[in-house]
């Protein structure tokens, strides 16, 4: 898994990891073989010259197919030294997570390469939603803020591409459990008038799961519950 600076996308495999220089900077790339030139004249192929012993920029001369990666017969273009660079796949392990969707908890299955290293904030995508790590739990369920996908026992993650607010809609003596998705960075201010199911509701408190609020405003992603009530019609 990419580390947070390039946010963690699932299926989260990747054949094998590949340096190469883009714009001048040295960057890793993903590929089922070394970028090409020919494809992106601003990217070149680079390894280490074993003759060398630093990243230096190849010529691909021939590429071998093995299983599902290759061989590559390649020329340092330092020193014009000939030698093999071998392209293999890393393991994938298989990681049980524990992703919350609203108030809703499901176990699944994510695959990931042995050798990711997941922390806690990555983002991934799985069954086309995407979720945001929120906990891994090494050995002995010890948590840990980063840890390799062969490391990790267990992992929890929130959904983030949406928010599922709850809510509680008071008519009178009479108050009833409901919900509604929006966005995560919706923001809801108390006292404004929302409209659900053709009925205009005044937003009473805010409830974040620290406290009960009723100024102030928050995003759908902070909201444990919001409080409605119907709006006084002299003022409405």
């Amino acid at each position: 898994m990419p580390p947070p600076s390039a946010s963690m996308v699932a299926p989260l495999r990747c054949l094998y990891s590949i340096i190469a220089c883009v714009d001048g900077f040295k960057r890793e790339v993903h590929s089922r073989a070394l970028v090409q030139p020919d494809d992106r004249p601003d990217v070149a192929d680079v390894a280490t010259c074993p003759n060398c012993s630093v990243l230096t920029e190849h010529e691909v001369l021939r590429r071998t197919p093995r299983g599902s990666g290759e061989d590559l017969l390649a020329k340092c273009m330092d020193c014009g030294d000939v030698h093999n660079i071998e392209l293999r796949p890393p393991k994938a392990v298989s990681i049980t997570a524990t992703l919350s969707d609203g108030s809703l908890s499901t176990s699944d299955i994510i695959e990931v390469d042995e050798d990711e290293v997941i922390s806690v904030g990555d983002l991934f995508e799985h069954d086309e939603a995407q979720w945001e790590v929120t906990r891994i739990d090494g050995a002995a369920s010890q948590p840990f803020d980063s840890l390799p996908a062969g490391d990790i026992r267990a992992l929890w993650a929130v959904r983030k591409d949406k928010a599922v607010v709850r809510l509680t809609m008071t008519d009178g003596e009479d108050s009833v459990a409901s919900s509604i998705e929006c966005e995560p960075d919706r923001v809801f201010t108390c006292g404004t008038i929302l409209e659900i199911d053709g009925r205009r509701w005044r937003i009473r408190a805010l409830h974040t799961g620290k406290g009960r609020t009723l100024r102030g405003s928050r995003e759908a992603s902070e909201l444990r519950r919001m409080y409605l009530h119907l709006p006084n019609k002299r003022r409405y």
